[in-house]
């Protein structure tokens, strides 16, 4: 089945393949374009539909939430671009999607330039506090307790969304932040409509919120879970935007907010008669002053002609995305059957998990070598590890992508993959000039560190939990310790995709922790390889393999003739209900966009254009 393919050939067959497709999806899946949606300026009024498929001109938002996606849609209507877009849509969703993102978290943005043609990134992870050493979560030589850590003041991060929103928007934006933070502060002030999706998440938190007085006011008013159908409305929130339109972020990191956070982070504000111990945190005033978001390189690799670019460390997402995609490179996955390409595709994750767990870090601690790994040197040194009648054994060794050996010749010994919290969120912008967005925000778990910082209706992160609590043991270098003002390692992995002419053809990216990576890559192969519509792909049942002993399936899979034959062969799998929650666009002929999301996870996505394509 393993055979070589010319990238280019490949490349462009898929290419001529692609947009045809994605107009047979519009007319399959929904019968006809999404109209449009009533802008975040109206949600209070006339909520926004989900809809996970949408084609037009004029620029294209999609997300996890509807009026997330409206009040992109809004900004880009009143003349805004992708960036101005972008911001409005992630701060909308610091409103709606409180549990997974906010002013208290952190986030990757990457962004096409049109005009250029070139491909740019912001590094907005949050940092560990100037004073952090190795030991941050050993307490008498111990690793303590990852649930008691990540509910405490030590999982704090310094926030990195405020500057990464700054950053853009004074780098390749056309508006304001006090502009584009408007329709979040509306639909903050006059409220949303509660769904399955928020109260479920509420729940699964209320044994903690409750212990946090500012936190337990504002989601559980009156001790009661919200009521699916009602108004959530954050008051606290509206004013934070409003001070951050009028003052700038400085407001946050040299001013009262900031010291509202460093406040709350320190003296966690605990309910005396909860019996909850939160740990104090070490963030100070020193750590905000010195926070910055840092424009950087994408990666890219090729792919079947295609140029992939995503995030450098300190995420693992580029680096490990395009490792895997170099690891498939040979492999005809078109003609592949069902078995062969998820056999393939779950090895390469494999593959590139171990190699990521013992040499990806903060690159301004650790000796990161990312074009190393990007290399495909490197990857045909791993590649012909995999075998069509076996399986690879986890924990897998990692190579050494500085020093590719004889095929199986280990670089050291494996390292262990941390874990990560699953509720980030994403969203994918492009607007009418063919500038295109894709940005990955995060507060860690759900429900970040469940503190509130009182006053302010925003959420503390939990980020600083993605550090490697202690080492596997002395002989394994872990680049993932905590360090003084040192980024965490990610998994986040925003993907842009440009054809030979460095033109877009489509961007993705997803939630999920870890499963971020294999999420991404899935979708990728399916979209690329396998022929499918980008709603399709999306919509895809999920296999993660992380150099675990077991790889994850979701239901579609777990319940597919695919597992049998796949077991057999002797992969090992567990039950994962519902792995990741992609967005993407892709760019069609003459202007025209198409906007996918997710059909059913987390109650499905919202996908919008400013002007539908009629009949289509």
């Amino acid at each position: 089945m393993r055979r070589p393919v010319a990238r280019n050939q490949r490349g462009l067959r898929s290419l001529r393949n692609l947009s045809g497709l994605a107009v047979a999806a519009t007319l399959v899946t929904v019968g006809a374009a999404a109209p449009p949606a009533s802008p975040a300026s109206e949600a209070h009024d006339a909520p926004a539909q989900k809809v996970p498929l949408a084609v037009g001109y004029g620029g294209a938002v999609s997300s996890v939430d509807a009026d997330a996606s409206a009040a992109g849609i809004e900004v880009l209507r009143k003349g805004g671009n992708a960036v101005d877009a972008a911001v409005a849509t992630a701060a909308a969703l610091g409103v709606t999607e409180p549990y997974s993102a906010g002013v208290g978290g952190g986030g990757y943005f990457v962004y096409y330039d049109a005009k250029t043609r070139k491909v740019h990134t912001i590094d907005g992870r949050e940092r560990a506090p100037l004073t952090a050493d190795s030991g941050l979560f050993l307490e008498n030589g111990k690793p303590l307790d990852f649930n008691d850590a990540v509910t405490s003041g030590l999982s704090v991060g310094t926030p990195g969304t405020p500057a990464t929103w700054q950053t853009a928007l004074d780098t390749w934006g056309s508006e304001r932040l006090g502009s584009v933070l408007r329709p979040a502060q509306k639909l903050a002030r006059d409220g949303f409509r509660v769904d399955d999706t928020f109260r479920s998440q509420t729940e699964a938190n209320q044994a903690r919120f409750k212990d946090f007085p500012a936190t337990a006011k504002l989601f559980l008013p009156g001790g009661a879970l919200p009521v699916v159908g009602s108004t959530f409305k954050n008051p606290d929130l509206a004013r934070t935007y409003e001070e951050l339109a009028h003052k700038g972020v400085g407001a946050i990191y040299r001013g009262d907010i900031g010291e509202d956070v460093v406040r709350t982070v320190n003296g966690p504000p605990v309910d005396p008669a909860s019996g909850r111990v939160a740990r104090p945190g070490k963030l100070s005033v020193k750590d905000l002053k010195a926070y910055g978001a840092k424009l950087q390189a994408p990666t890219r690799t090729s792919y079947r002609g295609l140029g992939v670019y995503s995030m450098a460390p300190s995420s693992s997402g580029g680096t490990t995305v395009g490792e895997a995609l170099n690891i498939l490179e040979r492999t005809d996955l078109s003609k592949a059957t069902q078995e062969q390409y998820l056999h393939r595709y779950i090895e390469a994750s494999r593959i590139a998990f171990a190699d990521r767990g013992r040499w990806v870090g903060d690159p301004a601690f650790e000796d990161v070598p990312a074009k190393e790994l990007l290399s495909q040197r490197f990857a045909d040194s791993r590649e012909c590890l995999i075998k069509d009648d076996a399986v690879l054994t986890s924990p897998l060794a990692p190579g050494d992508p500085r020093h590719p050996g004889k095929c199986g010749e280990p670089g050291d010994k494996a390292a262990p993959t941390t874990f990560e919290g699953e509720n980030t969120t994403h969203l994918t912008v492009a607007d009418k000039w063919g500038n295109v967005v894709a940005y990955t925000l995060t507060i860690e778990s759900t429900g970040g560190s469940g503190i509130t910082v009182p006053g302010r209706g925003f959420l503390l992160n939990n980020e600083l939990t993605d550090f490697s609590f202690a080492p596997a043991g002395p002989a394994v270098h872990d680049p993932n310790l905590p360090g003084p003002g040192k980024r965490p390692r990610s998994s986040i992995s925003p993907t842009i995709v440009l054809d030979r002419h460095d033109q877009p053809v489509v961007a993705l990216g997803s939630p999920g922790g870890a499963t971020i990576i294999t999420t991404v890559l899935q979708t990728l192969t399916g979209f690329v390889d396998r022929g499918l519509p980008l709603v399709d792909a999306i919509a895809a049942p999920r296999a993660s393999q992380r150099n675990a002993a077991a790889t994850e399936l979701e239901p579609g899979l777990w319940d597919s003739p695919a597992r049998a034959r796949l077991e057999a062969l002797g992969h090992v799998f567990k039950q994962n209900p519902e792995i990741g929650a992609a967005t993407g666009v892709q760019r069609l002929k003459n202007g025209e966009w198409l906007a996918a999301a997710e059909k059913v996870r987390r109650g499905g996505g919202s996908a919008m254009v400013v002007r539908p394509a009629s009949g289509g």
